[in-house]
């Protein structure tokens, strides 16, 4: 069962390529994200990365919480599920 981090307090310069590089060690990464701002399309200084299996993610986040990538010292967790926010087609409706 794979598993998701958030890797916060990244460069605005990193790459899919330098954050999938940093991880790899630790197990299989099946996906990288970094997150964009909608407006603008920069990035915004954090990504989610997707290990094959929860033993690996484990091991990477205790090794790459507060490691370097591209001059930054990186925070890095397991991800919360997504909340619903209520605006989708059901909102008022209960």
């Amino acid at each position: 069962m794979s598993s998701r981090l958030y890797v916060g307090n990244l460069s605005y310069e990193s790459t899919t390529e330098a954050i999938r590089a940093a991880f790899e060690p630790f197990g299989e990464v099946t996906d990288v994200q970094i997150v964009v701002d909608r407006y603008s399309g920069r990035p915004r200084g954090f990504a989610f990365v997707t290990m094959a299996a929860r033993d690996q993610a484990a091991r990477a986040a205790t090794a790459m919480n507060g490691a370097t990538l591209d001059v930054r010292l990186l925070r890095v967790n397991e991800a919360e599920q997504r909340v619903a926010s209520g605006s989708g087609d059901d909102a008022g409706k209960r």
